[in-house]
Protein backbone atom coordinates (compact mmCIF):
# COMPACT_ATOMS: atom_id res chain seq x y z
CA UNK A 1 0.00 0.00 0.00
CA UNK A 2 2.94 2.79 0.85
CA UNK A 3 4.61 1.73 -2.63
CA UNK A 4 1.13 2.76 -4.45
CA UNK A 5 1.10 5.76 -2.14
CA UNK A 6 4.58 6.70 -3.04
CA UNK A 7 3.74 6.29 -6.91
CA UNK A 8 0.76 8.53 -6.55
CA UNK A 9 2.89 11.27 -5.34
CA UNK A 10 5.68 11.68 -7.99
CA UNK A 11 3.59 13.42 -10.91
CA UNK A 12 2.29 15.68 -7.74
CA UNK A 13 5.48 16.15 -6.43
CA UNK A 14 6.65 16.46 -10.27
CA UNK A 15 4.02 19.53 -10.41
CA UNK A 16 4.69 21.03 -7.26
CA UNK A 17 8.33 21.04 -7.89
CA UNK A 18 7.71 22.90 -11.61
CA UNK A 19 5.21 25.51 -9.62
CA UNK A 20 7.93 26.38 -6.73
CA UNK A 21 10.57 26.62 -9.04
CA UNK A 22 9.15 29.09 -11.15
CA UNK A 23 7.96 30.92 -8.08
CA UNK A 24 11.10 31.20 -6.77
CA UNK A 25 12.29 32.52 -10.43
CA UNK A 26 9.35 35.06 -10.17
CA UNK A 27 9.92 36.61 -6.51
CA UNK A 28 7.16 34.83 -5.06
CA UNK A 29 9.31 32.89 -3.08
CA UNK A 30 12.07 35.14 -1.74
CA UNK A 31 15.75 34.29 -1.10
CA UNK A 32 15.85 33.44 2.93
CA UNK A 33 11.69 32.35 2.66
CA UNK A 34 11.43 29.55 5.05
CA UNK A 35 9.66 27.24 3.46
CA UNK A 36 7.56 25.16 6.10
CA UNK A 37 5.82 22.03 5.01
CA UNK A 38 2.43 21.99 6.04
CA UNK A 39 2.16 25.97 4.50
CA UNK A 40 3.63 25.05 1.49
CA UNK A 41 0.70 22.04 1.38
CA UNK A 42 -2.03 24.44 2.11
CA UNK A 43 -0.53 27.29 -0.15
CA UNK A 44 -0.36 24.82 -3.65
CA UNK A 45 -3.44 22.63 -2.51
CA UNK A 46 -0.58 19.72 -2.41
CA UNK A 47 0.15 16.90 0.13
CA UNK A 48 2.99 16.49 2.71
CA UNK A 49 4.38 13.81 1.02
CA UNK A 50 4.13 15.53 -2.24
CA UNK A 51 5.62 19.20 -0.76
CA UNK A 52 8.38 17.20 0.84
CA UNK A 53 9.63 14.99 -2.34
CA UNK A 54 9.46 18.73 -4.04
CA UNK A 55 11.69 20.21 -1.34
CA UNK A 56 14.64 17.65 -1.61
CA UNK A 57 14.29 17.92 -5.16
CA UNK A 58 15.12 21.73 -5.17
CA UNK A 59 17.90 21.32 -2.11
CA UNK A 60 19.17 19.07 -5.03
CA UNK A 61 19.26 21.28 -7.78
CA UNK A 62 20.46 24.26 -4.96
CA UNK A 63 17.56 26.37 -5.17
CA UNK A 64 16.58 25.35 -1.92
CA UNK A 65 18.99 24.70 1.89
CA UNK A 66 17.51 22.18 3.86
CA UNK A 67 18.79 22.40 8.09
CA UNK A 68 18.67 20.16 10.45
CA UNK A 69 15.77 20.87 12.61
CA UNK A 70 14.76 24.32 10.91
CA UNK A 71 13.30 22.86 7.62
CA UNK A 72 13.49 24.81 4.01
CA UNK A 73 14.68 27.97 2.69
CA UNK A 74 15.05 29.49 -0.79
CA UNK A 75 18.69 29.69 -1.22
CA UNK A 76 20.19 33.19 -1.52
CA UNK A 77 22.26 33.33 -4.75
CA UNK A 78 24.82 36.71 -4.14
CA UNK A 79 25.74 38.84 -7.18
CA UNK A 80 29.47 37.46 -6.71
CA UNK A 81 28.15 33.68 -6.91
CA UNK A 82 25.90 34.71 -9.88
CA UNK A 83 29.18 36.14 -11.91
CA UNK A 84 31.24 32.43 -10.75
CA UNK A 85 28.27 31.08 -12.47
CA UNK A 86 28.02 32.52 -15.55
CA UNK A 87 31.52 32.37 -16.09
CA UNK A 88 31.06 28.39 -15.92
CA UNK A 89 27.95 28.47 -18.29
CA UNK A 90 30.73 30.37 -20.63
CA UNK A 91 32.90 27.57 -21.27
CA UNK A 92 29.89 24.88 -21.33
CA UNK A 93 27.58 26.67 -23.23
CA UNK A 94 30.74 27.61 -25.90
CA UNK A 95 31.02 24.06 -26.31
CA UNK A 96 27.25 23.61 -26.93
CA UNK A 97 27.58 26.31 -29.51
CA UNK A 98 30.64 24.13 -30.99
CA UNK A 99 28.82 20.82 -31.41
CA UNK A 100 25.69 22.24 -32.71
CA UNK A 101 27.91 23.70 -35.32
CA UNK A 102 29.22 20.62 -36.51
CA UNK A 103 25.55 18.64 -36.22
CA UNK A 104 23.27 21.24 -36.96
CA UNK A 105 21.04 20.17 -39.82
CA UNK A 106 18.82 22.12 -43.07
CA UNK A 107 15.70 22.06 -40.95
CA UNK A 108 17.49 22.44 -37.27
CA UNK A 109 18.66 25.87 -39.06
CA UNK A 110 15.49 27.02 -39.77
CA UNK A 111 14.07 26.36 -36.53
CA UNK A 112 16.98 28.74 -35.14
CA UNK A 113 16.93 31.30 -37.37
CA UNK A 114 13.27 31.48 -36.54
CA UNK A 115 13.55 33.04 -33.30
CA UNK A 116 15.09 36.25 -34.72
CA UNK A 117 11.87 37.12 -35.20
CA UNK A 118 10.18 37.24 -31.80
CA UNK A 119 13.24 38.46 -29.98
CA UNK A 120 13.37 41.12 -32.56
CA UNK A 121 10.03 42.23 -32.00
CA UNK A 122 9.86 42.04 -28.30
CA UNK A 123 13.14 44.90 -27.97
CA UNK A 124 11.62 46.78 -30.54
CA UNK A 125 8.25 47.05 -28.16
CA UNK A 126 10.49 46.40 -25.00
CA UNK A 127 8.88 44.08 -23.85
CA UNK A 128 11.59 42.94 -21.54
CA UNK A 129 9.25 39.36 -20.50
CA UNK A 130 9.24 37.94 -24.32
CA UNK A 131 12.77 39.35 -24.78
CA UNK A 132 14.07 36.64 -21.90
CA UNK A 133 12.04 34.09 -23.26
CA UNK A 134 13.07 33.66 -26.74
CA UNK A 135 17.01 34.20 -25.81
CA UNK A 136 15.76 31.63 -23.33
CA UNK A 137 14.75 29.62 -26.05
CA UNK A 138 17.83 30.51 -28.25
CA UNK A 139 20.35 28.78 -25.79
CA UNK A 140 17.99 25.71 -24.93
CA UNK A 141 17.90 25.57 -28.84
CA UNK A 142 21.53 25.48 -29.28
CA UNK A 143 22.08 22.82 -26.44
CA UNK A 144 19.52 20.37 -27.94
CA UNK A 145 21.19 20.59 -31.37
CA UNK A 146 24.44 19.76 -29.82
CA UNK A 147 22.60 16.55 -28.31
CA UNK A 148 25.30 17.40 -25.13
CA UNK A 149 22.69 15.15 -22.32
CA UNK A 150 25.61 15.77 -19.48
CA UNK A 151 26.47 19.34 -20.30
CA UNK A 152 23.04 20.52 -20.60
CA UNK A 153 22.43 18.57 -17.12
CA UNK A 154 24.83 20.92 -15.43
CA UNK A 155 23.71 23.93 -17.41
CA UNK A 156 19.99 23.34 -15.71
CA UNK A 157 21.26 23.51 -12.45
CA UNK A 158 23.52 26.22 -12.85
CA UNK A 159 20.47 28.69 -14.88
CA UNK A 160 18.16 27.22 -11.74
CA UNK A 161 20.23 29.33 -9.37
CA UNK A 162 20.88 32.53 -11.38
CA UNK A 163 17.81 32.87 -13.01
CA UNK A 164 16.43 35.24 -10.85
CA UNK A 165 19.42 38.00 -11.99
CA UNK A 166 18.06 37.46 -15.89
CA UNK A 167 15.54 39.85 -15.85
CA UNK A 168 17.45 42.37 -13.72
CA UNK A 169 19.92 42.38 -16.30
CA UNK A 170 18.06 42.80 -19.40
CA UNK A 171 16.51 46.21 -17.30
CA UNK A 172 19.99 47.81 -17.68
CA UNK A 173 19.79 50.77 -20.22
CA UNK A 174 20.23 49.71 -23.36
CA UNK A 175 20.81 45.44 -22.75
CA UNK A 176 17.89 44.29 -24.48
CA UNK A 177 19.46 45.39 -27.87
CA UNK A 178 22.81 44.57 -27.02
CA UNK A 179 21.58 41.22 -26.53
CA UNK A 180 19.44 40.76 -29.50
CA UNK A 181 23.03 41.87 -31.22
CA UNK A 182 24.35 39.02 -29.00
CA UNK A 183 21.88 36.64 -29.83
CA UNK A 184 21.97 36.71 -33.72
CA UNK A 185 25.38 36.26 -33.70
CA UNK A 186 24.86 33.50 -31.90
CA UNK A 187 21.95 31.86 -34.07
CA UNK A 188 24.47 33.07 -37.58
CA UNK A 189 27.64 31.47 -36.09
CA UNK A 190 25.98 27.93 -35.42
CA UNK A 191 24.05 28.01 -38.55
CA UNK A 192 27.14 28.71 -39.92
CA UNK A 193 28.94 25.33 -39.23
CA UNK A 194 32.21 26.87 -37.85
CA UNK A 195 32.38 25.46 -34.62
CA UNK A 196 35.50 27.78 -33.63
CA UNK A 197 33.20 30.70 -34.57
CA UNK A 198 30.28 29.31 -32.61
CA UNK A 199 32.24 28.56 -29.52
CA UNK A 200 33.82 32.26 -29.64
CA UNK A 201 30.48 33.67 -29.84
CA UNK A 202 28.93 32.31 -26.98
CA UNK A 203 31.66 33.03 -24.75
CA UNK A 204 31.91 36.48 -25.90
CA UNK A 205 28.39 36.98 -25.46
CA UNK A 206 27.95 35.55 -21.81
CA UNK A 207 31.44 37.52 -20.89
CA UNK A 208 28.88 40.51 -21.72
CA UNK A 209 26.34 39.03 -19.37
CA UNK A 210 29.00 39.04 -16.92
CA UNK A 211 30.31 42.68 -17.56
CA UNK A 212 26.17 43.61 -17.21
CA UNK A 213 25.80 41.83 -13.30
CA UNK A 214 28.94 43.96 -12.79
CA UNK A 215 27.33 46.50 -13.68
CA UNK A 216 24.62 45.76 -11.63
CA UNK A 217 26.89 45.75 -8.72
CA UNK A 218 27.80 48.90 -8.87
CA UNK A 219 23.95 49.87 -8.88
CA UNK A 220 24.09 48.84 -5.46
CA UNK A 221 21.28 46.20 -4.22
CA UNK A 222 18.15 45.05 -6.61
CA UNK A 223 17.87 48.85 -7.94
CA UNK A 224 16.11 47.48 -10.95
CA UNK A 225 13.83 45.39 -9.56
CA UNK A 226 10.47 45.39 -11.26
CA UNK A 227 7.07 45.58 -8.48
CA UNK A 228 5.83 43.03 -10.35
CA UNK A 229 7.90 39.74 -11.24
CA UNK A 230 8.34 38.27 -14.51
CA UNK A 231 7.01 35.67 -16.17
Amino acid sequence: MQNVVEQEQLPEAATLLDTLRMAIYHGELTPGQRLIEAEVASRYDASRGAVREALALLSNEGLVVRERNRGARVRPVSLEEAIEITEARAVLEGLCAAKAAEAITARERRELKALATPMSDAVRKNDIIVYNQTSQQVHIRVREIAKQATVSALLDRLRYQSVRYQFHVALLPGRPAQGLKEHLAIINAVCSGDPDAAEKTMREHLFSVIEALRRLAELGPSPLMPPTPWR
